[in-house]
């Protein structure tokens, strides 16, 4: 006769798990940016797979292929060159020393007068360029690493869509809680990737464009350069775009063009500004709503594991944290409902 009866078998095997699971966790680290980049990029292309399939009645194959081509058009390719034109373009502005040495002396000497911050674009250009190292490792790195992060990515996305039917029940079947809160928590992960990665997307393009004009408009020279740079910077609310005007503005100021100077800094402020308020309101409306304080802590959470990523991962692997939060506490509730229930009956 066994020592161990039923649960404490049970147990066992759930230690066993557990520890397993963490060692697995361990060792896909490295890959851990292609399994979420995966994840994402099929709660994204969901629904106009299934549109492929269902309505238009394409090979389930052949509508994989196409969204791995469309993904890599739209969103992979122009988010890698991008990356990489900033890399570029601060490389080459070590280079050009000479004119940064000069805006920073007429931007200190203003600072000096007016704020009584002699060291002020020094300072805050010494940090901006340990911040850039801090966002950009993950392509600072081979190029190798990127070809095999975009492989694994590519590979379990294919098999996601391929065997989509057998994915989602694999999910429903091993899925912690009853499936209608399963069911809740895929609309509520489907909710917040749209809107951290879509919708913020959406927004920070929109701002990058407009201080591209803005900065074209006033002469300002690298106008290009200074919209993909705010493009990334529209990632943190905090942050974003509209506050790229204001060093800008510091520099027409320590010139002595004020007019300028107050121009930009009220198109910064108040026009994008606006325009972003104006997009959040629509997209919150239509693609799910996510908090400040969510972007705020998940970019910095994200870019020390994931980089550039990070932007994006790290408010998306927060806001499925607090979904997770959220079935939890509606489990337990249930729980204890059903037990008073039970004990009221026993009585």
């Amino acid at each position: 006769m066994s020592i161990f009866n039923y649960k404490q078998r049970n147990n066992i095997v759930l230690v066993s798990i557990i520890v397993l699971g963490c060692f697995l966790l361990y060792a896909l680290s490295e890959l851990f940016s292609s399994i979420l980049g995966a994840i994402v990029l099929f709660t994204i292309f969901r629904p106009f797979y299934m549109w492929m399939v269902e309505k238009k009645s394409l090979n389930s194959t052949l509508a994989a292929l196409i969204i791995i081509f469309i993904s890599l058009i739209v969103i992979v390719i122009p988010f890698l060159s991008l990356s990489i034109m900033v890399i570029g373009k601060i490389a080459s502005i070590n280079k050009e020393s000479i004119h940064i040495d000069q805006w920073t002396a007429k931007i200190d000497a203003f600072t000096d007068k007016n704020l009584g911050q002699p060291h002020f674009a020094e300072d805050t250009l010494q940090k901006l360029g340990a911040y850039v190292a801090d966002l950009f490792p993950s392509l600072l790195g081979s190029a190798a690493n990127i070809i095999l992060t975009l492989l694994v990515m590519y590979f379990l996305m294919y098999f996601m869509f391929t065997q989509m039917r057998e994915f989602e029940s694999g999910l429903l079947k091993y899925a912690p809680f009853r499936e209608q809160h399963a069911l809740k928590f895929a609309q509520a992960l489907r909710d917040a990737t749209y809107s951290n990665v879509l919708g913020q997307g959406i927004i920070a393009v929109t701002q990058g464009v407009l201080l591209a004009m803005g900065f074209y408009a006033f002469e300002i020279p690298d106008a290009i350069f200074w919209g993909v740079l705010g493009i990334f910077l529209s990632f943190l609310p905090v942050v974003g775009a509209p506050t790229m005007c204001i060093p800008a503005s510091l520099i027409f100021f320590a010139d002595g063009q004020n007019l300028k100077g107050v121009l930009l800094l009220a198109y910064g402020l108040l026009f994008i500004g606006n325009v972003d308020n104006a997009l959040r309101v629509i997209i919150n409306k239509r693609v799910g709503n996510t908090h400040p304080i969510i972007s705020v802590i998940g970019v910095f959470i994200g870019i020390p594991l994931f980089g550039i990523l990070g932007l994006v991962f790290g408010p998306v692997l927060l806001s499925y944290f607090l979904l997770l939060l959220e079935i939890y506490e509606t489990n337990r509730l249930a729980a204890d409902r059903l037990e008073r229930i039970r004990t009221g009956m026993d009585m």
